[in-house]
């Protein structure tokens, strides 16, 4: 099969497969999220920012967001974004990320000022992939993970210009 007929999906979470989220979640991410983090996703304000990613009918990644008032702005807080090892390298996790701050730029009810997130200091891949899509440090939240080492995170920030 040639890369041109690879297909990848971006499909918005439900009751239906948030059992494969669940799944996904515990293979990327060294935490395990709370039943309320899986009831925030399916929240309908959210549903534009809340996807599974799938690569040829196989669900291969997550991208999910919350939306937070913070000091009188409105921020999309990007909470979890993975994709699966074998995957990696195909522009899936930029494709999402896009995805994502196009649908933060559109947004008008709230309208969204900025996109921010955090990155484990020692994941300079992420931080990389952030910075391509226009991401600027804004400084480091120390002891930001409880059970991980480095605890320390960058926090990456996105101005939405509208």
């Amino acid at each position: 099969m040639s890369p041109a007929a690879n297909v990848r999906v971006f499909a918005s979470l439900t009751p239906h497969n948030l059992g494969t989220l669940r799944k996904l979640n515990s293979v990327l991410f060294p935490i395990s999220y709370s039943d309320r983090f899986y009831q925030d996703v399916l929240k309908p304000e959210v549903d534009e920012f809340c996807k599974l990613v799938y690569y040829n009918d196989i669900p291969v990644g997550t991208i999910c967001c919350r939306i937070e008032t913070k000091d009188n702005e409105i921020a999309l807080y990007l909470m979890t974004m993975g994709v699966l090892a074998p995957y990696r390298s195909r522009g899936l996790g930029s494709q999402a990320l896009q995805q994502i701050i196009d649908a933060a730029k559109s947004h008008t009810k709230p309208k969204i000022d900025k996109i921010y997130l955090h990155v484990q200091i020692s994941n300079t891949e992420a931080k990389k992939l952030y910075e391509r899509h226009g991401f600027k440090e804004a400084g480091v939240h120390q002891n930001y993970y409880k059970k991980l080492v480095p605890r320390d995170a960058w926090i990456m920030e996105l101005n939405i210009e509208h």
